[in-house]
């Protein structure tokens, strides 16, 4: 997968964001890697772009039960609604952006899932934007029904904070993105790509696709 390079966009002229992203195809977080235990599978998509100096990435959600209980960053965002982003420069270390449909996210860098595990300063998580179509921030109990959101990040080189990137064009690496919600009523776990484990396991960087960005 190649990532486009659109110059000229800040992250906060939301009209120009959004006008970039309707030029960019919707990739599809739709594998239903283990069906037996855990067949609800909500509509969800993704599309992405950079300009160097950021990668934006939106997440479209359309699912039956939402839930955001986690308030704090670096908290247990992943047992609430929950979009995520595994990325690895190399193949030494992968980071993990997870976050939920309110904006609170999580994001280390690790050799795997618990071995070498930095999660990132306040300032770096700082430097992430995040624009939510819920309230920022404001945490609720599961709703149940015909529940529409989307989340944007604005993700600069530095926030992955265990290299030394500086801009984003030509930049190679290999990428899954996932929807959980591991403590809702219904929870479920979705990729996109898929994931040939027993059960539910997204720390596993050996199915990553390669992704290279734009020069």
């Amino acid at each position: 997968m190649e990532v486009r390079k659109i110059t000229g966009i800040s992250p906060d002229d939301r009209a120009a964001v959004e006008q970039a992203f309707a030029e960019i195809n919707p990739c599809h977080i739709a594998c239903c890697n283990w069906p037996g235990e855990f067949p609800y599978a909500p509509e969800v998509s993704f599309r992405m772009f950079h300009t160097g100096d950021w990668l934006l990435l939106r997440f479209d959600v359309a699912e039956n039960y939402t839930a955001a209980l986690v308030t704090e960053d670096n908290g247990q965002v992943w047992t609430d609604s929950c979009v995520e982003f595994f990325i690895a420069p190399d193949e030494g270390l992968y980071y993990n952006f997870e976050t939920t449909c309110i904006g609170r996210m999580l994001l280390a860098g690790r050799k795997a899932r618990n071995e070498d595990l930095q999660y990132a300063p306040a300032e770096v998580l700082a430097g992430v934007k995040r624009f939510t179509t819920f309230p920022f921030g404001e945490p609720f109990a599961e709703r149940e029904g015909d529940n529409r959101w989307s989340l944007t990040l604005a993700i600069p080189p530095q926030a992955l904070f265990r290299h030394a990137l500086t801009d984003w064009s030509g930049f190679e690496a290999r990428m899954n993105l996932y929807k959980c919600g591991d403590k809702l009523s219904h929870p479920h776990f979705l990729s996109w790509r898929p994931i040939r484990t027993e059960k539910p396991d997204f720390h596993r960087p050996e199915f990553f696709e390669a992704v290279t960005f734009e020069k």
